[in-house]
């Protein structure tokens, strides 16, 4: 029998010093989430509610839920099928996530939110935006999946993989090798390098917060579940036709230098709806809010507040 790893949520970290790490049943599967009151006295801002990107988890947010909690209530929390949140043997898509994370405001929080989402977490809070305004006050979306192709859902190097465990998905034993390979810390430390505008920023729990959810029970299984989700017409809704009937604030944040999903597919996004405040950040790249993390939180806080950032659109 193969040894149990350790769940993220059980390793020191400052999440687990700043915050309640807690665990939600959704449709009977485990979802992981971090949960800060924040100070008392500014009950008026909207609870933060962070999404993280594919292949990520909660634990992305080491540098930003800690200081965001400062200004008010904060979640974050593990989609289904990453992090601590149980690998499902299902198919996946932006309909099920927004479903996830609908059913979590409405259970957990009980208040609309100040929706907040990184890459494909960006999709799935503009699809709960889409479904359940009444239940988003404001929206942030750190980088979009434009256009809505397999390709830019999720980091280049995965995609490479995907294509390649979409041709062995029907060779369990071709998969696990391949999947032992990838869940490698090694492996992953060089494609993180690659996405990381600054390589040292590239640090051991940064790798261990990679590394450790795809050890769980299920999840080359669940792998194999979302590669075939994606290619699949009805994983999302249009994005630009949900942009254009946006009915909230929505900040727009895109690194300048971002490798994976390039500034240049934002260009008209911002167009397409008056509701959105374009603010690309130069210097930094996809993870815009770990390689520059003061200047993010900076920036959230001033946007959860209330205040008007600088709308450019020339993006």
């Amino acid at each position: 029998m193969s040894p149990v790893q350790p769940l993220l949520s059980s390793l020191p970290s400052p999440l687990s010093a700043a915050g309640q790490q807690r665990f939600w049943y959704w449709r009977g599967w485990r979802v992981r989430y971090w949960f800060n009151p924040g100070p008392g006295g500014i009950e008026d801002r909207p609870p933060l509610l962070l999404i993280h990107g594919f292949g990520a988890n909660l634990n992305q947010w080491r540098h930003n839920l800690p200081a965001l909690s400062q200004g008010g209530p904060v979640y974050a929390l593990d989609l289904l099928g990453f992090g601590d949140s149980a690998k499902a043997a299902t198919l996946y898509g932006a309909d099920l996530w927004a479903d996830q994370v609908a059913d979590f405001i409405q259970t957990v929080v009980g208040v609309p939110v100040a929706l907040v989402g990184h890459s494909l977490g960006a999709l799935v809070a503009l699809t709960v935006t889409h479904y359940f305004p009444d239940w988003v006050k404001q929206l942030a979306l750190i980088t979009v999946p434009l256009p809505a192709a397999r390709e830019d859902l999720v980091p280049g190097w995965i995609a490479a993989l995907s294509l390649k465990v979409e041709s062995l998905v029907a060779n369990p034993l071709l998969l696990r090798s391949l999947f032992s390979v990838v869940r490698r810390p090694s492996f992953l430390r060089r494609a993180l390098r690659g996405i990381y505008t600054v390589p040292d920023q590239v640090d051991e729990d940064l790798v261990t917060l990679f590394a450790l959810p795809p050890r769980d029970r299920g999840a080359a299984r669940a792998l194999c579940y979302l590669v075939r989700s994606r290619t699949n017409t009805s994983f999302s809704p249009s994005i630009k036709a949900m942009v254009a009937e946006l009915t909230v604030p929505t900040l727009l944040l895109w690194g300048e230098l971002d490798r994976v999903v390039p500034i240049s597919q934002s260009q008209g996004l911002a167009a397409l709806s008056p509701q959105v405040t374009f603010m690309p950040r130069p210097g930094v790249g996809h993870c815009l809010y770990d390689e520059a993390a003061e200047a993010f939180n900076d920036a959230i806080d001033r946007w959860r507040q209330g205040e008007v950032l600088n709308n450019e659109t020339s993006g």
